[in-house]
C-alpha cells in the first residue's frame, strides 16, 4: 500500500478499493473479549490506551447499567492487543482544547511514548479523549507540529465512506452503540458497493458499551460475521488502512 499524507491520498488498499477498520478507546478489561471476536473473523483494530490510567479500576453508569471500566495492567498491554494496534488516548484523558500548548503536547507525547514502550514498536496513532467536543483546530495543529502522531480520530459520525482530508481530523462512519441498526444498513451498502475511487468503513466504540445487555455483543458478533471475509474488502489497523504500513 501507498504512504498517505494531507495532501496525498491513498489510491488504492493493497490492491483493494475497500476498507474496513475498527477503533475503540480507553484500555478496558472488555478489549480481551472484544479482540477474541475480531481474532475469530479476521478483522483489525486500533485501540486507545491512557497509559496513566492502566491498571486503574472504575465504574461507568450507562442507559441504566453501571459497568465495569476496569483498565488493563501494563503488563498484559502487548498480549492483549498483539495483532491489532495500540494508539494514543492521551496520558489522563483531559479535554484538550481546555490546555495550554505544553500541556497538550505532554499528554499527548508522553502516553505516545510509554505506550511505544509497551507495545515493542513506534506507535503513532490517536483518538481524541472526549472526541470532537473536547479538541478544535488548534489541537489538531499542536499535535501536528509537535509530536509523533500521524493521525487522530474524532468522534463525529459521517455515515459515508469518504476517506479524511485531514489524518488529524479524522471523522470516523459510525458509532457502534449510539446506532446499531445504522451499523448493519451502512454494512449492507458498503458490501454491495463497487467504488472507483479507494472508500473506508471505519466503526468506533467502547469495549464496555457491549456490557449495557448480552444482545449487545451478540449483534456485533453478527456485524462482524456480516462483514468479514470479502475478497473486495481489505481488513487492517487504523494505521495500516490510513498510512500504508
Amino acid at each position: 500500500m501507498e504512504n498517505v499524507t494531507k495532501n496525498e491520498p491513498l489510491r488504492s488498499f493493497g490492491g483493494k478499493m475497500k476498507a474496513v477498520t475498527f477503533s475503540y478507546d480507553d484500555g478496558v478489561t472488555q478489549d480481551r473479549r472484544l479482540v477474541h471476536i475480531l481474532n475469530k473473523y479476521g478483522l483489525k483494530c486500533t485501540f486507545n490506551i491512557n497509559s496513566a490510567k492502566l491498571g486503574e479500576p472504575w465504574n461507568i453508569y450507562q442507559q441504566g447499567a453501571n459497568l465495569a471500566h476496569v483498565k488493563l495492567h501494563p503488563d498484559e498491554v502487548r498480549k492483549v492487543y498483539e495483532g491489532h494496534e495500540i494508539a494514543v488516548h492521551t496520558l489522563h484523558h483531559p479535554a484538550l482544547r481546555s490546555l495550554s500548548d505544553e500541556d497538550i503536547i505532554k499528554e499527548v507525547e508522553e502516553d505516545r511514548v510509554r505506550l511505544s514502550e509497551l507495545a515493542g514498536y513506534e506507535v503513532v496513532g490517536m483518538a481524541y479523549p472526549g472526541g470532537t467536543t473536547c479538541m478544535n483546530a488548534h489541537v489538531a495543529d499542536v499535535i501536528r507540529d509537535n509530536t509523533g502522531v500521524k493521525y487522530s480520530r474524532t468522534t463525529t459520525a459521517t455515515y459515508k465512506f469518504e476517506l479524511p482530508a485531514d489524518l488529524l481530523v479524522l471523522d470516523p462512519t459510525v458509532h457502534h452503540h449510539a446506532d446499531m441498526d445504522g451499523l448493519f444498513r451502512l454494512a449492507e451498502e458498503f458490501i454491495d458497493l463497487r467504488p472507483d475511487s479507494p472508500k473506508m468503513f471505519y466503526i468506533w466504540g467502547h469495549a464496555y458499551e457491549f456490557d449495557v445487555a448480552e444482545t449487545e455483543w451478540e449483534r456485533f458478533e453478527e456485524f462482524c460475521r456480516l462483514i468479514s471475509g470479502r475478497s473486495d474488502i481489505y481488513y487492517g489497523t487504523n494505521r495500516e488502512v490510513l498510512l500504508g504500513y
